[in-house]
Formats: structure tokens, sequence, C-alpha cells
């Protein structure tokens, strides 16, 4: 496989994201999870605007499908970024981008459920991203610290999100649908924020540049820059590449945050990491069903 620009496109959407995680962190100083979120989901809408007017003429009929599916995703997506910005509240930033990153092992077991067969392949990545999880996360006791265990369950809803993500954009525009379920997400975050918290405008403001680059940065330009990637790239090379997102979220955090990783996190993370890739790498077969559909 050569490297082109679509691939660097790709790793660079990875580290966006990944350094995300830092934003999100540093985001807690100043205001409460679903006070962030709001603002974030709020600016990842507006940010995708100008694409959305710019790809007018190529969007696909909406309808109910898109109200549909655009509440459902969003409901996911604001259950997914809650138990994650709550977990950062308990954990390091490379820890929740490692624990996020196991949807990617979890949605081929998801899929076994909806009748689709899994590889030995998947399974292999699926035991060392456990064993990864069990050495990063699982105390000498067999405890897992609350905000790992966050983590992890917000792991199943974006499980969850790229299943119902999968099948939606198949049948709706793709930006129409970001934008919707952005708004649908600010609606509930911003609900909550205003029924359990007490978000003040000076928040907002101290915490301006962690909502840009989570909003902006994360949301509009990263969804800008991987639609147009993954244009030329394999489904199953996109998952390899954006896999690094959590590598991305573990030297973002020793950069920015100050945090520090030990030899029993070091070789959690490296088992995960393995897990992951090892679970999308493309295989033979792949590739020989591609050639010949081709």
């Amino acid at each position: 496989m050569s490297i082109s620009p679509s691939h660097l496109l790709l790793v660079t959407v990875a580290a966006i994201w990944g350094f995300a995680f830092v934003a999100q962190s540093a985001g807690m100083d100043y205001l409460e999870p679903h006070s962030f979120n709001a603002a974030r989901f709020l600016l990842g809408a507006l940010s995708l605007l100008p694409l959305w007017f710019l790809m007018g003429g190529k969007r696909t009929p909406q309808g109910k499908t898109l109200l549909i599916g655009g509440l459902v995703a969003g409901t996911i997506m604001f259950a997914g970024f809650s138990f994650q910005q709550f977990g950062l509240l308990h954990t390091t930033a490379g820890n929740a981008g490692f624990i996020t990153g196991m949807y990617i092992v979890m949605v081929p077991i998801a899929g076994i459920f909806l009748g689709q067969s899994t590889t030995p392949q998947t399974w292999s990545g699926v035991i060392l991203a456990v064993l990864g999880l069990y050495a990063l996360s699982i105390g000498p006791d067999f405890s897992i610290n609350n905000g790992d265990l966050l983590e992890l369950i917000g792991a199943f809803f974006w499980t969850g999100h790229v299943i119902v993500i999968g099948w939606l954009s198949r049948q709706v525009d793709a930006i129409s649908l970001s934008i919707s379920q952005f708004i649908v997400a600010a609606v509930w975050a911003s609900a909550c924020a205003l029924l359990f918290e007490s978000p003040e405008i000076n928040g907002f403001k101290d915490a301006w540049l962690p909502l840009l680059y989570a909003g902006i940065a994360s949301s509009g330009i990263a969804c800008t820059l991987q639609i147009i990637a993954q244009r030329k790239v394999e489904p199953s090379v996109t998952a390899l590449i954006l896999a690094t997102e959590a590598v991305f979220a573990v030297i973002g955090g020793w950069l920015l945050l100050g945090e520090t990783i030990g030899t029993k996190e070091l070789l959690g993370c490296g088992l995960m990491l393995m897990g992951m890739i090892i679970s999308q790498w493309p295989s033979r077969r792949s590739d020989e069903v591609a050639a010949q559909q081709g």
C-alpha cells in the first residue's frame, strides 16, 4: 500500500481527534461536562454549515429518514460524549483516547447480532484489546478507575453510533446528517446543563480555546478532511489509520497536560493499539474480492 495525500489527510484527522481529548480535559477547568458539550455541539453544527452550502448541488434528497436518523444518531452521540466528558474528570486524556478506541473492536462483535460474520483475525484483535484494557485500567484488586469505567461505557455508545451512521449514510446526505445530529445533541446537552449544572458566561469565555478546538477543529475541519480523504481510501484502511487517534491522545496529554504513563499503562496501550490494528488490517481475502469486483 503506497502512501497518498488521502492517507496523510486521515492521519491529520486522527491527530486532530486525538488532541481533542486534551481540549476536552482542559475545558473541564472552566465548564461542567454538559455545558462544555452543549457549546461544542453548537459550534460543530455551525462549523459544518459552509460545507453544507458548498455541497448543495450534490446533496441527496432528504425526508423523514433524516429527521428520525438525526434524532437517533444525535441522542447516541450525546450519550457517548457525556460519558466521555464525565470520565475525563477522573482519568487522563491518554486513557480516555485508548478506551474510547475500543469501539473499533466492539463494532465487529456487535455485527454478529446483526447477522454479520466475524473472522479469526478480528477475534485476535479483540483478545489483544481486552488484555490491553485490563493492563491499562484494572487494578490489583480487580477494580477499575471510575473515569476509565465511564469511558468504557461511552465506547459502547460509540459502537452503536458507528453502526447507526453506517446504515444512515447510505440513506441520507452525510453533511446534513452530521449537522442534524449535532443540533439534537446540543439540545440534549443544553437541557441537562440547565437542569443539573450552573453554566456561567464567564466559564464559556475562559474556555474559548478548548471549545473552538473541540467544536470547530475536531468537528467541522476534521469531518471535512475525512469526507475528502475517504473518497479514495478503502474503509478498512480508513479505520486502521483512524485507530492512531488513541496514540495522539497520549502524546497530547503528555505534551500539553503533563500526564505521565507507567510501564503497566504503556503495555496496556500497546496491546490495545495492536488489537485495534489487527482487527482492522485488510486481509488478503478482502483484497482478492476487491480486485475481482474491480
